[in-house]
């Protein structure tokens, strides 16, 4: 006598994601290596030190040809330590948000990675905003501190930072301290709340150890243009945006060692924090910082 054939088991459906009352996707559904620690700094200059350390990371193209500098990974480490103590120095903690408006020097790829240090939360706004933009920027993300130059250069055009921080600063309540770079040497007010960067740096200490971050712990900030309406600001955490920025620059432009990579983007986009700054360096590459246009002073550049 024929057996009967067991019936197939019912295969589980997948539990759908959980949704608040108005059936929305709830916040923090979708999670990137939720157990892991790790610091974006950390692993985009420290530990290329050991192998690479007088290898450049970084190529300085000024804004006036022939005023190049180059970095080494031992010196970015040294000068990203530097600025690292000075916010710490000065109040900034772990989760702080920290404004940066700054123009196209290495002095803001050192914020930026010194942020990612101690754990602050950087938000970089384009160096050629209103201050009504930096205003808005500023008191949106709660930023209690702030990082700027006295001018930044752009096309053999000098571009008042530091008073356009100013007007903004004026108009918020929320900023505690301004830290002040000096980039072209011009005559600028210094208040109360600001803090010049250079004889900070000459007094800090170049070491400071990097946090240990959790993946989902916030990198940085970003907002829109505004365009299109009011700016929306768009928060990356560290494990997920690190990864998808060291393997979308390592295989979408073929990196090989030893390789000199440029994207003249500006770091007030995405793509100047993707592929200007945390995706080459996570790789080890030497990486171009172009503070000019390509037309300046004329299209041979």
């Amino acid at each position: 006598m024929a057996r009967a054939r067991p019936r197939p088991r019912a295969r589980a459906r997948p539990r759908p994601p959980p949704r608040s009352t108005d059936g929305s996707f709830e916040a923090g559904d979708v999670r990137w290596f939720a157990d892991g620690q790790l610091n974006v700094c950390y692993n985009c200059v420290d530990r290329h030190v050991a192998t690479r350390g007088d290898e450049t990371a970084i190529i300085f193209e000024a804004d006036q040809p022939g005023r190049a500098r180059r970095y080494t990974f031992r010196e970015l480490l040294r000068e990203v330590c530097k600025v690292a103590n000075v916010l710490l120095a000065h109040g900034v903690r772990r989760g702080d948000s920290v404004a940066v408006y700054l123009p196209m020097i290495p002095d803001l790829v050192f914020v930026m990675l010194a942020c990612a240090r101690i754990g602050a939360v950087h938000s970089v706004i384009f160096a050629g905003f209103s201050a009504d933009s930096v205003r808005d920027r500023v008191a949106d993300a709660r930023c209690k501190w702030v990082v700027t130059a006295d001018e930044g250069l752009r096309g053999g055009k000098a571009i008042p930072l530091k008073a356009t921080v100013d007007a903004a600063v004026a108009q918020t309540a929320c900023v505690e301290k301004v830290f002040v770079y000096a980039h072209t040497g011009a005559d600028v007010r210094f208040g109360v709340h600001d803090v010049a960067m250079a004889p900070a740096l000459a007094a800090a200490r170049p070491f400071c150890p990097a946090a240990a971050m959790d993946a989902e712990d916030p990198l940085f900030m970003l907002y829109t243009s505004g365009s299109t309406g009011k700016p929306k600001g768009v928060l990356h955490t560290t494990g997920g945006y690190l990864l998808y920025a060291a393997v979308t620059t390592k295989y979408t432009f073929d990196l090989r060692a030893g390789d000199v990579y440029a994207c003249v983007a500006d770091c007030g986009w995405i793509t100047g924090h993707t592929y200007i700054v945390y995706g080459p360096l996570a790789n080890g590459a030497s990486t171009l910082l172009f503070e000019s246009t390509p037309l300046y002073p004329d299209a041979s550049r």
